[in-house]
């Protein structure tokens, strides 16, 4: 299974995030196995810009963690995704390849388990609520990781599926 965090702050945020999980759909070899609700959560970078909305959804794939990748990087370009901003500043959509299976990748294109998300509180609450007590490699379980997170300012937005 591969977790995918998704997350936008520009041009209608919640229809963005809607948009890329209906994208997730449609990627060949995968199926959309789940989604979690969608959370309102603030910027880790630049306070100066709008709230996020972010969400996480598990794909049972059969493409390479490189090619599930790629089929991200091809739904973030279809939605507008300017990659020439600041790191943490505001997007249209953004989706990270999060968890792929058990796997630890260390690439220069790719690192799973993705860098810092087991300190992010607007990605493991979301990945709890559809994938449990997952373990997150190198990092432990995630109601560990949940309780030592100090930033719980996430705000359920929409139930998920």
């Amino acid at each position: 299974m591969a977790y995918i965090g998704i997350g936008s702050n520009l041009d209608d945020p919640v229809r963005q995030v809607k948009d890329a999980i209906e994208e997730l759909e449609a990627i060949p070899d995968s199926v959309l196995a789940a989604c979690s609700s969608l959370y309102s959560s603030k910027p880790m970078g630049p306070a100066d810009q709008p709230d996020y909305v972010n969400a996480v959804a598990a794909l049972d794939t059969l493409l390479s963690a490189e090619d599930l990748l790629q089929a991200l990087k091809k739904i973030e370009d279809r939605q507008g995704r300017d990659r020439s901003g600041d790191k943490w500043g505001p997007r249209v959509i953004d989706l990270d390849l999060l968890l792929y299976g058990k796997k630890k990748i260390n690439t220069e294109e790719l690192t799973v388990p993705h860098p810092g998300m087991h300190k992010r509180d607007f990605v493991i609450i979301p990945l709890a609520e559809i994938a449990g007590n997952v373990n997150i490699p190198g990092h432990g379980q995630l109601t560990t990781l949940i309780n030592q997170c100090v930033n719980h300012s996430l705000k359920k937005l929409i139930t998920g599926k």
